[in-house]
């Protein structure tokens, strides 16, 4: 894109200062929204539990893109914490598209954070973005928190879904806490090691977002994982192999259940998610395979 005024919610976490700071290395000016009042011409608030966006701070924006929602592991799954996990995609997302409907001119298009977990356990069965939700509490998440940018898809914004994958980084999500134990040489594969996952690296999840907003034709859910998902095994096995450390420990199942609840179903999980839009639009991975991923992350 030339110069674009971007707005972006979740901007203080992984993704969202990640590509914060590229947009801005390339001179877009960058709008955040912050959930308190606005300190700066670069600020917006707004309160995604209340659905409140103040609209007026999005006007003269070319672009948004909506990141924020509280974290999946970071918390064990109480129904209290199931709720935070859904609202504050589904309010949070409503409250969006809602500010953006009611503007004069709208921005022209809105890249809303989602998730591969839209699909649920696929085993080993590769899916894409025609392979319909899955079953259970995350599919379930995910087809309320798309849903809830329908306002803007009907005032003619185009609106396209980020079903992000497993971010491979050292700076947090799921890798964030890999770094560390298979540093000490306390790593190992979950389970049985067999389930799918579907991962990216943060340099290509950044990249992917921004092509997103330039490329017209890409609307509804695009994959942002890389083109070759890989098994627990072999996450543990690059793991051991880039950062030159054993990786023999195992967590058994049951270890898993007893510590994570209900989240263990999750992380034992197989989803194999294949990026057939973003190829097919003509994106090129830097990272597509494991081993430069997790090195990359290291750089």
């Amino acid at each position: 894109m030339e110069s674009s005024r971007i707005a972006v919610t979740g901007s203080s976490g992984l993704v969202g200062s990640a590509l914060v700071r590229s947009l801005r290395a390339d001179g877009h000016p960058v709008v955040r929204l912050v959930r308190r009042p606005a300190r700066s011409a670069d600020e917006v608030e707004w309160d995604p539990g209340r659905q409140y966006v103040d609209a007026a701070g999005l006007a003269g924006c070319d672009a948004v893109v909506h990141l924020a929602g509280a974290g999946i592991g970071d918390h064990r799954w109480t129904d209290a914490y199931r709720r935070e996990i859904r609202d504050s995609r589904v309010l949070g997302t409503a409250a969006v598209a809602e500010a953006i409907a009611s503007l004069d001119r709208p921005p022209r298009v809105l890249v809303s954070g989602s998730a591969v977990g839209y699909y649920g356990d696929t085993g080993d069965r590769a899916v894409d973005e025609d392979a319909p939700p899955g079953e259970g509490f995350l599919p379930e998440v995910c087809v309320a928190w798309e849903e809830a940018a329908a306002p803007a898809q009907e005032a003619g914004v185009r609106t396209a879904f980020a079903r992000t994958g497993l971010v491979v980084s050292r700076e947090g999500g799921a890798w964030g806490r890999m770094f560390p134990l298979f540093r000490a040489g306390l790593g190992g594969r979950l389970g049985d090691g067999r389930q799918y996952w579907s991962f990216i690296a943060l340099h290509d999840e950044v990249a992917a977002l921004r092509h997103i907003l330039d490329t017209e034709s890409l609307s509804g859910p695009v994959n942002l994982t890389a083109p070759e998902p890989v098994t627990n095994r072999e996450v543990t096995a690059a793991m051991g192999r880039v950062l030159h450390r054993p990786a023999v420990f195992a967590v058994p199942t049951p270890a898993l259940r007893l510590v994570l609840g209900e989240m263990a179903s999750e992380v034992l999980g197989s989803q194999r998610v294949l990026p057939a839009r973003l190829l097919e639009s003509g994106f090129s991975f830097a990272f597509p395979r494991i081993d430069g991923a997790v090195a990359a992350a290291l750089r």
